[in-house]
Order: C-alpha cells, then structure tokens, then sequence
C-alpha cells in the first residue's frame, strides 16, 4: 500500500512540475520600470478599511503619500477600539477623509460593509482597494496603473509580499502563497476566458465603472473570500482582471504567533472548499497522498517504495523553491513543506469544526453566524 501512495505521490508531483501553467512560478509579477516617472493620480481614490490598526495605518498613509496626487484617501475606522482613526487623522493628509464607520448590519462582513460606506465618496475613474496594513514602495501605484491601461484591464491586483520576521511566519506564509497559487494558478486566472478567476484583495486596482456594473460592494456582501468572488464578477461582466505578486507591495503587520496564523486560514479554508464534508475528505486524502505518503516512503525497507519518495520529494521541492527564493529564504526552508501542509491540513479541520458548531468566520473579534441552508 505504501509503494502505491509513493507512487502516485511521485506521479501527482511530477504531472504539477510540466503543467504548461507552471502554477508554482513566480513569473507573474509587478514590476517598477527604471524609467518610470511621475503618473497623474488625480483619477484614483483610495478606500482604506481599517479596524484595529493603530500600529500599521500611519505608514500606510504616508506611503500613499509619497505615490503622487492620489485625488482622495477614504479610510473607514471600522469601530476601532484602538484609536485608528485618531492615529489616521493625526498623519494631517489633506487628501484624506476618515469616515466612523456605523455598526455592522447582518448579511456582511466588517470589510465589506466598510467599503461599501467608502464608495459613495469615489467620483474617478480608477478605485483602488487597500488593506490598512499594506505599504507601497515608491511609484508602486504608477506601476500599476501603468500595467493595468497598457493590458487593458478591469482589474489589477496584487498579492503582497508577506512579514517574514519569526519562525512561523517563515515556516508557513510562504506555503500559504504557495498553495494559493496552486488553487488559483495566476496564468490561468490572468487568460480572459479561463473560468478562474483570483485577486488578492489586499491591493486591488479596478476601473470604478466596473464595480458599479457588477452592483457594487453589495453584490458581494456575503461573501468571505471577497477578493475572488470580486475577480469572478469581473470577469462574468467582460472584465480583464490580472493578479501578480510583488516585492514593492508589503503587508507590514507581523503574524507574531502560531495563534494569529492559524486563525487567518482558518477564517476562509472550509470556505474554499465550499462548506463542502465531501471536499474535506477528498482535501485530506489529497495532502495524505501528497506531503505525508513521500516522507513515510522514506523510512520503507523496499527499494522501490524508497525511490518512488525520492522522487515525489524531489518534484515537491522544485515546485516549492521558487516561492522560498522569491521571499529570500534560504534552502533550509524547502524540506519543511511537508510539516506545512500538515498544519494546514489541521487549520482546515478546524475552519470546517467551526462551521459545524455554526460559525461560518471569525476574524478581528467578530464571527460570522453560518448561513442558513448550507
């Protein structure tokens, strides 16, 4: 029995290596032009959901800041028991506009119904959605912008370079952008008639006249993964929609415990697998197969079984090195994907228990109540 796990395991991992698109690379990616000067911004307004986020807000402001004249900075204090909005007000941008978000009404989620209060203030072309912890580097928006009307997209986005400061953020973030990709490869999102369809909702440039056409914030209001279900309405509109990685986008607030992570999966896991038990078994058997089965193999006294895990290992890590390299890990880091996936595995079951016990998502102390008839 293990000889066949092994094998398959090898066969699995080799099929993922020649996928022609490769959805392991880190090919996609936004990149600042050398020559890149000075962009009109005067048609983008900027919609901030922010709660709790006295620490990161101010350098994300004043990021924004330095990208040009960005015609209005919304930011929603999403009931804030920090003082967000105060930290907000006191960088004295004269383009920003911080609005006292009014309490959650049922049927949303905070992020949504906060962006849904911002955008009655967007009067441009251009919206660009941002989490409150996420910092550009210099010119970044420009880039953007710059790449969204040279491919004639709806919709640009991009999945920001994560804090890598401690042990577990090292041991599984980049797993987490790493499984990402292979639930959402960006090449296929990025084909206009591809029925994928991804975004990373941290960074999000999209035309305002396309999010009006897909109806608004509301269209998306029970939504937890918003950033695809966003993507996916574009797309269903005619929409062109792009999704990236970069070096030049940073989500700055740190992860700092096992706790906090853990939380962040399982906020959406059972989500993607569409509160589905059937997908559960089939997502455990799957990452038995794939992460667990190799290194078992190892430990074999049969030749064959052995060199079959060889094998599956060796395709896993060439798979896994591009996400290592592009974070600037050493190759120390490639060997622990296995351990990774066993913890996801474990967040799923316990994204999947809290449905069950009629919690659809926790995030930033608020649940979300299971919705009725799933």
């Amino acid at each position: 029995m293990l000889l066949t796990a092994t094998a398959l395991s090898a066969l699995l991992w080799l099929t993922v290596l020649v996928l022609p698109w490769r959805p392991w690379s880190t090919a996609e990616r936004l990149h600042i032009p050398a020559d890149l000067g000075p962009l009109d911004l005067a048609d983008v307004t900027v919609l901030i959901p922010a709660r709790d986020e006295a620490s990161c807000i101010a350098a994300t402001l004043r990021a924004l800041a330095a990208q040009g004249n960005i015609a209005r900075i919304v930011l929603v204090d999403d009931q804030s028991s920090d003082g967000t909005g105060a930290v907000a007000r006191g960088v004295g941008l004269d383009n920003l506009m911080v609005l006292d978000g009014s309490p959650l009404p049922a049927g949303w989620s905070g992020k949504l119904w906060a962006l849904q209060q911002a955008s009655a203030q967007v009067e441009t072309p251009y919206t660009l959605l941002l989490d409150a912890d996420i910092e550009l580097a210099p010119r970044a928006l420009a880039a953007l912008k710059t790449h969204m009307q040279q491919h004639d997209l709806a919709l640009a986005s991009v999945m920001a370079s994560l804090h890598m400061g401690n042990a577990f953020e090292k041991l599984l973030l980049p797993p987490f952008i790493y499984f990402f990709k292979l639930i959402y490869p960006f090449a296929l999102s990025n084909r206009p008639r591809s029925p994928i369809a991804a975004a990373a909702g941290g960074c999000v440039l999209l035309r305002t006249d396309m999010l009006r056409a897909i109806g608004g914030f509301e269209s998306l209001r029970e939504a937890i993964i918003d950033d695809c279900t966003l993507a996916k309405r574009v797309k269903r509109h005619g929409g062109r929609t792009w999704l990236g990685l970069s070096r030049d986008v940073r989500a700055i607030r740190p992860y700092e415990t096992l706790a906090n992570i853990w939380n962040m999966v399982a906020r959406t896991a059972f989500t993607q697998l569409r509160y589905s038990n059937a997908l559960l078994v089939v997502c455990t058997l799957m990452l038995g197969l794939s992460f667990i089965a190799p290194v078992a193999g190892l430990f074999s006294s049969d030749l064959a079984t052995v060199s079959a895990a060889v094998v599956a290992l060796a395709a896993m890590s060439w798979t896994y090195r591009p996400t290592i390299k592009f974070y600037g890990l050493g190759p120390q880091w490639i060997p622990t994907l296995s351990l990774a996936a066993c913890l996801f595995l474990a967040m799923t079951w316990t994204s999947a228990w809290r449905y069950w016990t009629g919690e659809r998502s926790r995030w930033k102390s608020r649940s979300y109540d299971k919705i009725q008839g799933h």
